[in-house]
């Protein structure tokens, strides 16, 4: 098959699909996966494609990545950044925790301290803490999303409201070259303000997939962080940003 219309047909399996994995690409064009690999790589170079660890996808800025492809996205670096994290929080802290696939990962890393004090507003998060006797769990009342196990609402941030917390662990969808912090669900983005402005330290925690990633809600900035956990170097403008407003940039 002509490398042209290899590549037409990668397109369309993406938009189809949300998110392929090289495997599934090198099985169903029966090439190498070095093959597969250019492939991606040119389309990435022509922006029709974001390459990620293990794959690629097509971004909007209306709509999410599934949930299910979400998890296994750049899960590595997920787990790097968890790691490092966690590294931040004493035993017998309280923290917020809001929704996220790199949330969740957060929370299997927090496993291993004692004595924690959670309020969060993500149904997976909740289940995994609660697995610790000495992890006390306040689940956030609001509207259940099937997709994702989120809990939004105007009732989840008056919640939220409620407590003031140690700290405050934020994933997020996009982070703009200006630095502001975005995502998709308005209301999601309403219980991530709340999260923020009642934490005594807000950690952020975002692989390098979401530099540049566009998504249409503003959630604030990344200025409002006091860390900046992530994978990769963020771009000159961004890094210029977090020196200038003292963000601590941890890179794993």
């Amino acid at each position: 098959m002509a490398q042209r219309r290899r590549q037409e047909l990668i397109m369309e399996l993406i938009r189809k699909n949300g998110f392929v994995t090289t495997e599934q690409l090198v099985e169903q064009f029966n090439v190498t996966p070095q093959t597969i690999r250019r492939d991606l790589n040119e389309l990435a170079k022509k922006n029709t494609l974001r390459r990620h660890h293990g794959g690629a996808g097509i971004d909007s800025s209306t709509v999410n990545t599934s949930y299910q492809t979400r998890k296994i996205l750049d899960l590595e670096a997920k787990e790097r950044i968890a790691e490092a994290l966690v590294e931040l929080i004493p035993d017998n802290s309280s923290i917020f925790i809001n929704i996220g696939t790199t949330t969740e990962t957060i929370a299997k890393a927090l496993l291993r301290k004692n004595n924690l004090q959670i309020v969060t507003n993500n149904l997976h998060v909740a289940s995994i803490l609660s697995a610790r006797e000495d992890c006390h769990v306040i689940i956030a009342g609001g509207e259940v999303r099937n997709r994702d196990g989120g809990i939004v609402g105007e009732a989840t941030r008056d919640f939220i409201n409620q407590f003031k917390m140690d700290f405050g662990i934020i994933g997020i969808s996009g982070i703009d070259g200006d630095g502001s912090l975005l995502d998709f669900d308005y209301r999601e983005v309403r219980v991530a303000q709340a999260i923020i402005a009642n934490s005594a330290q807000v950690l952020l925690a975002a692989d390098h997939s979401k530099f540049g990633r566009n998504a249409m809600v503003r959630l604030g900035n990344v200025t409002q962080a006091d860390y900046l956990f992530t994978d990769q170097e963020p771009p000159v403008e961004l890094r210029q940003l977090l020196s200038e407003n003292d963000v601590d940039l941890r890179v794993v």
